[in-house]
């Protein structure tokens, strides 16, 4: 990535601008750096975790006034009129525009967004600590979901990284057994004080048959293994954007006995409101790393190496 100076952005009908004060590092970011995303445009500013406050308006906007906080996500806008979109799965919108990849994100100081697709923020939490909500915990918070965790259930998740230790903690508030597999010493040293029932490697076998599991890590090989971990019915949910190869799977070993594989589309808006209100109920707190914003390539590569426990979030207030 390059630093760069750039016009000042004015905020377009229906759009407000806001004032970046934080922004997570996603790993989206980092597969867009590395080239496993391609850019949607040449020069594209990343960063879809974006906490600040609204300091202008454009024509029509109503939704905010000067000074408030907002938060902003991956799901930048969606043409609410295709099939997807009139029946409530606009994460799946045909005609979609994304945050840091289809339009401006916020590694920058301003950024300018459609205003029914920023969210208010629970007082609950301060800037560093609510931007990884903003797409870690949004992801995650959908991939329980398509995860299908019965009541009581046992949960594999598989990597522990900034949108995994979110959902660890929602799925233990709502009963689940949590058993942690990934390859970091520090982040299994996180998952046993966040609660998990067990912690082993990425590629150890969980102490128990899963009901369910996630898959963070983007790393093809762990979906065999997840499989294999599973229990008749059981579901595993792959969380991200990007996944390497997936090796051969045997459909005895890996899929009888109705285990399936489902995978995880963006966000609706309202997957991003419930998880935000669910975060302040249930006193979820977020572990984060902070960069200056000159230092997210630093961010960047310390992520690819695993070596950010919990969020790396770049905060325009340091030097």
């Amino acid at each position: 990535m390059s630093l760069v100076e750039l016009p000042e952005p004015e905020p377009g009908v229906g759009e407000i601008r806001v004032r970046v004060t934080v922004c997570g590092v996603c790993r989206t970011d980092l597969h867009l750096a590395e080239g496993d995303l391609a850019p949607r445009r040449h020069g594209i500013v990343p960063g879809h975790e974006v906490v600040g406050t609204v300091d202008r308006t454009g024509p029509g906007a109503t939704r905010f006034t000067i000074g408030d906080r907002v938060g902003l996500a991956w799901l930048g806008r969606t043409c609410g009129t295709c099939r997807f979109c009139r029946r409530g799965a606009e994460n799946l919108c045909l005609a979609p525009s994304f945050t840091g990849w289809d339009r401006n994100g916020g590694f920058a100081e301003l950024v300018t967004a459609d205003e029914q697709f920023a969210y208010r923020l629970p007082d609950e939490f301060d800037d560093q600590h609510v931007a990884p909500l903003l797409c870690a915990g949004i992801i995650g918070f959908r991939a329980l979901r398509r995860a299908e965790v019965p009541e009581g259930g046992r949960l594999g998740i598989y990597g522990f990284g900034g949108s995994a230790h979110i959902t660890a903690q929602v799925a233990m508030a709502a009963g689940a057994e949590v058993h942690v597999l990934t390859r970091s010493a520090e982040a299994r040293a996180l998952a046993t004080e966040l609660g998990a029932a067990s912690v082993g490697d990425a590629y150890d076998r969980p102490p128990c048959e899963l009901d369910s599991a996630i898959l963070f890590a983007p790393v093809g090989d762990l979906v065999p293994v997840a499989l294999e971990a599973l229990g008749r019915g059981g579901t595993l949910a792959i969380a991200g954007i990007h996944l390497s190869d997936i090796p051969s799977l045997d459909y005895q070993r890996h899929l009888f006995q109705e285990r399936q594989v489902r995978s995880v589309t963006a966000n609706t808006r309202r997957d991003g409101e419930e998880l935000l209100a669910t975060a302040a109920r249930i006193g979820l707190r977020t572990t984060v790393v902070p960069y200056a914003l000159g230092e997210a390539d630093r961010a960047l590569v310390d992520l690819a190496a695993d070596r950010v426990t919990g969020a790396a979030v770049l905060d325009l207030r340091s030097p």
